[in-house]
């Protein structure tokens, strides 16, 4: 279990970018495809399109396309970043990392690149190992992407996933300041694995689960199977714990709090999560009825629209929060 407070030299979010490919599936379209409709689809989990990549579109392509926005609003060259970090479930391969790609094609070498599989956790995990490098002295300017192509790893004759599931990319560019009072401080990264068969991407038979499989897999290999009953429960109990957590921990009250940016994974448990806060819409970010659920990009898209719609501020308090596969739960408060 990790848990931290900020301290140290100050941390800023200088630069934030997305990337989402043109081709836009919408619940009719899905109709045709799937024995499903387009009330059935909103009413469970509000969305109403999601984008899906094209035949040749990577994660590397997204990553790279997002994050070369970040850097032109950072007004930081990509030779400058010390590290990138790419949080995807969807890599190009085990090997090289698509990070090392995507530094390549940034033009950033030898910045450091990983990947970092944590699921839907995975960009605020990644902006958190971030926001402890640069608090701690080790870097200067860390590249975070989440970026993900979805629509390959789904099975487009389980209805109960396929509707889900969309691609894209968020980026944000992280950088030491010099107010230390800026930047994370709060954040916790936690994770359950003995649940993970309730959301998994089984490559052969020996991933499959013995006890408890009824109903969770689809009979598909390489494609995401999802216990959607048993996330949504704990979903909404994990959200509310550690929200109040970060909150006591951290000083911050839920008045105080200009925006809470969370991973876009149902609209249900996010009004569960909006309820709990006592927020006004406007303080909660929700654009799954755009894009779907996109994973790890799901966070940085939905942070990118905020703070190019002007709706977050110098000194503002920012929560975000996150639960994925694993079982992984994280948050991380700042102060722009």
């Amino acid at each position: 279990m990790i848990t931290r407070t900020g301290t140290g030299r100050g941390v800023r979010l200088a630069g934030t970018g997305l990337a989402v490919p043109d081709r836009v599936l919408t619940n009719q379209d899905l109709s045709r495809i799937v024995d499903t409709n387009d009330e059935w689809i909103t009413q469970r989990t509000g969305i109403q399109q999601r984008r899906i990549a094209a035949g040749d579109q990577t994660v590397v392509d997204l990553g790279a396309d997002a994050m070369r926005e970040a850097l032109d609003q950072a007004k930081i060259e990509p030779d400058q970043l010390d590290l990138v970090i790419l949080a995807t479930m969807t890599p190009e391969m085990a090997c090289p990392s698509s990070a090392a790609q995507l530094v390549s094609r940034l033009g950033a070498v030898p910045a450091g690149a990983m990947d970092l599989s944590a699921a839907c956790s995975g960009f605020v995990y990644a902006l958190n190992l971030a926001a402890g490098l640069i608090q701690s002295g080790h870097a200067s300017n860390i590249g975070v992407v989440g970026a993900e192509t979805l629509s390959r790893v789904v099975d487009f004759t389980d209805r109960r996933t396929c509707v889900l599931f969309g691609d894209g990319a968020g980026a944000a560019v992280v950088t030491a300041d010099d107010n230390p009072e800026r930047g994370c401080l709060y954040q916790t990264m936690r994770s359950d694995g003995d649940r993970w068969r309730e959301l998994y991407l089984p490559r052969h038979e020996g991933h499959i689960p013995v006890d408890g499989a009824e109903g969770v897999f689809s009979g598909n290999f390489n494609t995401i199977q999802m216990n959607g009953r048993e996330i949504f429960k704990f979903a909404v109990t994990t959200t509310q714990a550690v929200i109040d957590e970060t909150l006591e921990k951290s000083g911050v009250t839920s008045d105080e709090l200009a925006m809470v940016i969370p991973h876009q994974s149902n609209l249900r448990i996010l009004e569960a999560a909006r309820t709990r806060l006592k927020l006004p819409p406007e303080k909660f970010c929700i654009n799954i009825d755009r894009y779907g659920n996109t994973s790890a990009a799901s966070v940085p898209i939905a942070l990118h629209e905020q703070r190019t719609e002007g709706r977050i501020a110098d000194n503002d308090y920012v929560l975000f929060l996150a639960i994925g596969g694993g079982l992984t739960w994280t948050t991380s408060l700042w102060r722009f």
